[in-house]
Order: C-alpha cells, then structure tokens, then sequence
C-alpha cells in the first residue's frame, strides 16, 4: 500500500512535461486494449463463421448456394466474396476470358475484406514502435531537471536525487506498458489475418476452378447444340 502512495506521489510531484507525457502514454495504453478486444471479437467470429460458410458451400451446387446467399440482408467475409463473384459472371465471355475477369475481382474483394479484418493493426503497431520512445523522452525530461535541481541545491545526497530520477524512471515504464502488449497482439493478430487470407485464397482458387468446369461444359453444350443444328440442317 505504501508503494502504491509513494508511486501516486512521485507522478503528483512530476514535472509538467512529465506529467504530460505520462498522460500521453496512459491514453494509449487504453486505446491499445481497446483495438485489442475489438480485434480479439472481430478475427475470431470471422474465423468462426468462415470455417461453417465453408463447409456448408460444399455440401450443393454453386447455383442453390447463391439462392440462399441471396436472401441475406447482409454480408461478410466468404459469403460477400462468393455473391460478389456471382454477380459478376458473363455468359457471353469465353471460358477462359471470363474466369480472368472473375479472378481479377476476386483478388480486389479478397484485399477489401482483408483490410476490413486489419483494420486497427497499423495502430497498434505504431503504438507499439512509438511509446518506448515517447517514455524515454519523458525519462530524459526528468533526469535533465533532476540534474539542474541538484545544481542548485546546497547539499548533495542520495535523498535529493532519488525522487526526481524515480518520477522521471516511471515514464520509461509507462512507455514499456503501453508498447508491449501492443506488439504481442499486433504479431498475434497479423498472424490470424494472415491464416485467414491464405484459408480465403484456397477457397477462392477452388471456386474459380468449379466455375471454369461449369463455363467450360456450359460452352461444349452449346457447340455440341450447334452442330447438332448444323447437321439436321443440311440433312434436310
């Protein structure tokens, strides 16, 4: 209890500098755990309702899911990417032409969603590169004066020192506070988007490759109807 008190007096008795920078620091602590929880809710339901969408998709044909698809009012992750995919198919397009098409599209709501998923990570990591810095500015602020007041005082002891170089020690550690968990959770976090893209990729690679074999039989239907007409024709 006592070291609490005497921490909550070394910060009371700090410089004005100090006290901001403590100030600055404790702010972004808080904005720190408050994009960590954002981001701990959003990767992980988005893990979560990519993993079910997935293994429901596979279960019917491309034409039944998006009947489903359509009916919700709104849409994320796999399930957006699959409508966006689907509204934009061109019969009229050759095969190959068109799984180009899609595939460009592909790649843009894959970087769409995917900075959806990031956002807030570069914050994070700003806090996390900028607060031991900002903490040592403090630091330094409060031994330069510690240093000055002991220029001018008339006795030198531990007792007269001690106070101001502690107080000024106390940014560092603020700085240390806010930095490191934000960058444990912008490593952790980077890497749960970063599965999470790879997972939505192979899902998009296996889509493209069911709507290749859907235009590419589509189209051998249709020549094979044409030259079924062809012939009646000039049989006839």
């Amino acid at each position: 209890m006592n070291e609490s008190i005497n921490l909550i007096g070394l910060v009371l008795q700090a410089s004005l500098v100090v006290k901001l920078v403590m100030a600055l620091l404790l702010i972004l602590s808080v904005v720190s755990w408050v994009i960590i929880f954002q981001l701990f809710i959003r990767i992980g339901g988005v893990a979560r309702f990519d993993e079910r969408f997935e293994a429901w998709f596979w279960t019917d044909s491309l034409d039944k899911q998006l009947a489903v698809v359509q009916r919700e009012n709104e849409r994320t992750g796999l399930e957006a990417i699959f409508y966006d995919i689907m509204s934009q198919r061109d019969n009229s397009l050759p095969p190959n032409t068109h799984v180009e098409v899609l595939q460009r599209r592909l790649h843009q709501q894959l970087g769409n969603q995917q900075a959806l998923l990031e956002s807030g990570l570069a914050t994070l990591a700003s806090i996390a590169s900028v607060s031991p810095y900002i903490g040592l500015f403090g630091t330094v602020w409060g031994i330069m004066n510690a240093f000055i007041g002991l220029g001018q005082a008339d006795s030198l002891s531990l007792a007269i020192v001690a106070p101001s170089i502690a107080e000024a020690l106390i940014a560092t550690a603020l700085g240390l506070f806010a930095a490191i968990p934000a960058s444990l959770a912008f490593n952790h976090f980077t890497a749960k988007a970063n599965a999470i893209y790879e997972r939505r990729s192979l899902f998009a690679e296996g889509l493209l490759a069911t709507l290749l074999a859907a235009f590419t039989k589509a189209a051998r239907y249709t020549d094979t109807a044409q030259e079924s007409s062809t012939q009646g024709s000039y049989h006839g």
